[in-house]
């Protein structure tokens, strides 16, 4: 259960190696936070996160999750269920792709829907079924800015975040009187792995902002957080914008 300053007691971090994952897991650790789980692709980055959470006083325990292969989502986070409650589970693994190379490779398109929304759907509704059998609990999705419109330069990206946005909107309202609260968080562009290289876009953020943005909204009880929260209104104008001119804006 969450403690008396509404910070969870336990985390499952799905996407065990995410930046902003790691950078909300430290700062709840810091908090109260003290049993984490790391699901993930077995790697030598998944155990050096564990081990770190670990050396700051959570009990961090890793297992292999695969957003790709939805059909064991059901066994492999059933178990973590099993080991006990979970007060927060944040679903934060996704891919860029590579939009040029997508275009031209349908395959690898596909891979990138598979993983930022066939994936995220099937464990999201693991999940919060699983929340909803223990009566409490908090299921924070990362979307992005990117699914509010989709863009030349990333548009498949941004086709699978819109996807996923939309999902757990609707699975927020589904869950609403179960007893489960869906925050769904919607960065910029933040400076992370996945975007290293990229020229930095305005309103840039970092991993360790949008921590503190998603332990805000989870106090509040949030729905939707924007991260920087300016992007609310920016998005809000460009999404009204004709395409005409929004194909020749530099965004």
């Amino acid at each position: 259960m969450k403690d008396a300053f509404g910070t969870p007691q336990s985390l499952l971090l799905l996407g065990g190696t995410s930046d902003i994952g790691l950078a909300t897991a430290r700062r709840l650790v810091a908090r109260r936070t003290r049993t984490v789980w790391l699901a993930g692709r077995p790697s030598p980055a998944l155990e050096a996160a564990a081990a770190e959470l670990r050396n700051l006083g959570a009990q961090t325990h890793t297992v292999a999750f695969d957003a790709l292969d939805p059909t064991a989502h059901g066994t492999v986070l059933g178990k973590v269920f099993a080991e006990g409650d979970i007060d927060m589970v944040l679903l934060a693994f996704g891919v860029l792709g590579d939009q040029t190379n997508d275009e031209l490779e349908p395959l690898a398109a596909v891979r990138v829907a598979q993983t930022n929304y066939t994936g995220a759907l099937s464990a999201s509704l693991v999940c919060a079924g699983a929340l909803q059998a223990q009566g409490h609990g908090s299921l924070v999705v990362l979307s992005s800015v990117a699914g509010e419109r989709a863009r030349r330069a990333n548009f498949i990206y941004g086709s699978s975040k819109a996807g996923l946005d939309a999902f757990a909107q609707g699975l927020g309202d589904a869950m609403r009187t179960r007893g489960v609260h869906v925050m769904v968080v919607r960065p910029g562009f933040v400076r992370t792995k996945m975007t290293a290289g990229l020229p930095a876009a305005p309103l840039a953020a970092t991993p360790e902002a949008v921590a503190t943005a998603i332990e805000l909204g989870l106090r509040r009880r949030s729905e939707t957080v924007w991260v920087p929260g300016a992007l609310r209104v920016v998005m809000s104008a460009l999404r009204h914008v004709p395409r005409p001119v929004f194909r020749k804006l530099p965004v």
